[in-house]
This record gives structure tokens, C-alpha cells and sequence, in this order.
């Protein structure tokens, strides 16, 4: 039987990217299945009944989720052009980075997005903070996996071009050639790598969404 692998996700989602990075990478063909975030489809509230988020990745019919969990999935499950280092030590430290990156980088600029103005200067200062000991595992390395991408690459997707974004929108630089400079050398060769870039969202769509969200809070401030 066919092997069917099926993607539940959103075209602007970096989590839903995240996993179809990784699938590309691997050359596993894919079905991706839009969802509506508004009016969730009843394929996602049965596929994903505890979270009803999304990204879900359907395996010949099984369920996987939450973003990070399914990297990890798919990485044993396709076991060439591997994406977390074979080391267990490198392995764990992946792990450890990309946890970092959601809890403390993403959910950091996330919170600065839909802030008060007065809380905007601690978490702005906090945020830079991460981005700078983020930096600091680069050093002088093309991605954070080395010379290919890897693991925490994946997981910096966000960074890597959803930030540029949310800068405009809000109209804040944190990340500059001049603060970060490793970092957005990062970014440039993240973004133009030839798996990435043409599964990147619209880039005018996607800042228009960011503008009139942050509008719509700032307004009700």
C-alpha cells in the first residue's frame, strides 16, 4: 500500500511550515489540507481533539502533533538527510535550543505584538536579551546544524522570516545588521536556500495580516 502522509496547516502558519520544511528536506511527498483557523474543519478537531491546533501530520492515517513532536517524528521515521545530529549530546542540545526559540525568542516578540505600551520597553529589552544569546550559538556557522539545515534551523523559522515581518507591522526594529549581525546573516542564508524559499508565504499577504492585526490592538488600547 501507497504510503500517505497528509499535513493539516495554515499557507501563513511558521508551524505549519515548520513541518513542511522538514518533509521537503526529507523528499517525502505530501498532501497539505488548508484549514480554516476561523471555522476549524471537523478532519482537524478529530485528527487533533486536545489542542485543535494545527500543525497535524497525518501518517497512513495517524495523527501527530504539536509542531516540535512531529520534527521529531519525521526525522525517525525518514531516516535520510537527517535534521537532528546523530550525537546524543548534539541531539539533547537541539532539543534544548529549539525549546528556547519558542518559549523565550517567539513568544517574546509575540507579547511585544499585542502589548500594552507601557509593558512594550521591559519585554523589548527581555526579548533582545534571548536574540543575543541566540546569536551566540551561531558564531561562525552557516545554520545553527552547521553546513546544512538542521533541527534548530527549522525551529528559528519564525526568525528567520515571519520577524522581518512583524517588525514592519509594528514599526520596531529588534533584530539589525548592526545589533545582530551573525543573526541576520543567519536569516539571509536561511531565507534564500533553495528548499525554503518557495514555501515561504506571501510576503505582502502575510504583512498586511500582521498590520491590521496590530492596528485592531493597538486601537482597542
Amino acid at each position: 500500500m501507497a504510503e500517505q502522509v497528509k499535513v493539516l496547516g495554515s499557507w501563513g502558519s511558521p508551524f505549519s511550515k515548520r513541518v513542511e520544511l522538514a518533509l521537503k528536506l526529507k523528499c517525502v511527498n505530501y498532501e497539505c489540507i488548508e484549514q480554516d483557523l476561523a471555522n476549524k474543519s471537523q478532519l482537524l478537531l478529530d485528527y487533533n481533539p486536545v489542542h485543535k491546533k494545527i500543525p497535524v501530520l497525518i501518517h497512513n492515517g495517524k495523527p501527530i502533533v504539536e509542531s516540535l513532536v512531529i520534527l521529531e517524528y519525521i526525522d525517525e521515521t525518514w531516516r535520510h538527510n537527517s535534521i537532528f545530529p546523530h550525537d546524543p549530546y548534539e541531539k539533547a542540545m537541539a532539543r534544548f535550543w529549539a525549546k528556547f526559540i519558542d518559549e523565550k525568542c517567539n513568544e517574546g516578540v509575540w507579547k511585544i505584538m499585542w502589548c500594552k505600551e507601557e509593558e512594550r520597553g521591559k519585554l523589548v529589552e527581555e526579548v533582545l536579551q534571548h536574540f543575543g544569546t541566540l546569536e551566540g550559538q551561531l558564531k561562525d556557522k552557516k545554520f545553527f546544524g552547521g553546513e546544512e539545515i538542521g533541527m534548530v534551523d527549522i525551529a528559528a523559522n519564525f526568525i528567520g522570516y515571519w520577524l522581518g515581518l512583524v517588525q514592519e507591522a509594528i514599526g520596531m526594529e529588534l533584530v539589525t545588521r548592526d545589533k545582530f549581525p551573525v543573526l541576520c546573516r543567519w536569516m539571509d542564508e536561511f531565507v534564500g536556500h533553495s528548499v525554503v524559499k518557495p514555501i515561504l508565504p506571501p510576503r505582502d499577504e502575510l504583512l498586511a495580516i500582521f498590520k491590521a492585526r496590530f492596528n485592531a490592538t493597538a486601537w482597542e488600547y
